[in-house]
């Protein structure tokens, strides 16, 4: 009777483990969803920029086609997807907006309601978010 209960506890313990490993293999991409939750992701944004009156003007004589196609390339090649992000720095496309702090961390909300609005997990969205903080210092007050 001990030996079948250690026996079902190890085969627990290597069930719960194969999958553990499973999880770690997908990368960050694959986590949130892949191409469909990163579009979804990225239409909600913009749909948030679009109401939102202190965000807004940052964008108002932007190429919204060309913003959305680079931002989900950007996204997914980030959250280590297959794509390669073809567009400008983060620098250059943020050149002369002059956006500050307080825009900066608006502008983080609405993407967090976009993830969230995605389906995106709580914790996927702090991985995500991680991965987009290096960026934080080419786009504020450039």
């Amino acid at each position: 009777m001990i030996q079948r209960c250690l026996l079902i506890m190890l085969m627990l313990c290597m069930t719960s483990c194969a999958s553990t490993t499973d999880r770690k293999a997908e990368s960050l991409y694959q986590q949130i969803g892949g191409a469909d939750t990163v579009a979804d992701i990225v239409d909600n944004f913009i749909t948030e920029i679009e109401y939102s009156k202190e965000i807004f003007p940052y964008f108002v004589h932007s190429d919204v086609v060309r913003f959305r196609t680079k931002l989900i390339e950007h996204l997914c090649m980030l959250t280590d997807g297959p794509c390669e992000y073809t567009g400008d720095t983060m620098k250059q496309v943020h050149g002369g907006m002059n956006i500050t702090e307080h825009d900066f961390n608006l502008g983080v909300d609405l993407f967090i309601n976009a993830m969230t609005k995605a389906g995106v997990k709580h914790r996927l969205q702090n991985k995500v978010l991680a991965k987009m903080v290096p960026t934080r210092s080419d786009i504020i007050y450039q």
